[in-house]
């Protein structure tokens, strides 16, 4: 079977640069530093007319946890109506309750909000209070895939729990390994754990094209890009 690389863009530029390199499938977010929140309605119109794969923007309304208020659960569920309105083909999202489980009720109402679009319970699952109950609660709610590191900051240190989601979830469930992962460690992280679907960011920082910059405001002014010989070497890994 052939193996998936998904890769996470936080701008346009670096959506189209993903898509050149190879990219199987995008995850569209902003807000790098807050691990990526919703995407702008701009944002998510501009990539339909230039991008060609499948992408998947994260719903998420703010940084910090995923306990999330009434209104707040309102306004996930109408980015995920747009984003169907809009035409993508999946949306990735997750919800927890206070106690650590998962929310099955909102989850429930979200995966039948995407409709006919896929969805990918993102990383709250790695915030979960027991991954294997997690994961039986997540597949019940009709989710097409978990995004998960293995409730570790790295995937590759959480290798041996996402083998032990991946054997547990035989073809109910994509099991998708993400965080840390790159070129130096992809291939044994599909070879431990069997998975067949890879997030990566594959983020790097670019110097600002800005000829002049205000010194007295001492900002930094990098922009997030891809490394996109880092995406080829992935996807050659994964052949």
């Amino acid at each position: 079977m052939k193996s998936t690389l998904e890769i996470a863009v936080f701008n346009i530029e670096s959506a189209v640069a993903a898509t050149a390199a190879g990219a199987d499938r995008l995850e569209l977010c902003e807000n790098p530093y807050e691990g990526g929140t919703t995407p702008s309605y701009g944002f998510l119109k501009t990539v339909t007319k230039l991008i060609s794969i499948p992408v998947f923007p994260i719903i998420r309304p703010r940084g910090g946890d995923f306990l999330y208020t009434n209104a707040e659960f309102k306004q996930i569920c109408y980015d995920i109506e747009l984003c169907n309105d809009l035409g993508f083909k999946g949306v990735v999202s997750g919800i927890l309750l206070a106690d650590g489980t998962i929310d099955y009720k909102r989850t429930c109402q979200m995966v039948k909000l995407a409709d006919t679009m896929q969805f990918t319970f993102h990383r709250a699952f790695d915030r979960a209070i027991n991954p294997q109950q997690a994961l039986e609660t997540v597949i019940e709610t009709g989710a097409s895939r978990i995004l998960t590191s293995g409730q570790t900051p790295d995937a590759f240190d959480g290798k041996e729990l996402i083998q032990q989601l991946v054997e547990i979830a035989g073809n109910r469930i994509i099991i998708m390994p993400g965080s840390g992962v790159r070129s130096n460690n992809i291939k044994a992280l599909k070879t431990f754990t069997a998975a067949n679907e890879f997030h990566s960011s594959a983020r790097i920082n670019t110097a600002s094209l800005m000829q002049y910059h205000q010194i007295s405001m001492q900002e930094e002014t990098a922009n997030t890009f891809v490394d996109t010989t880092e995406i080829k070497a992935m996807k050659e890994l994964l052949k």
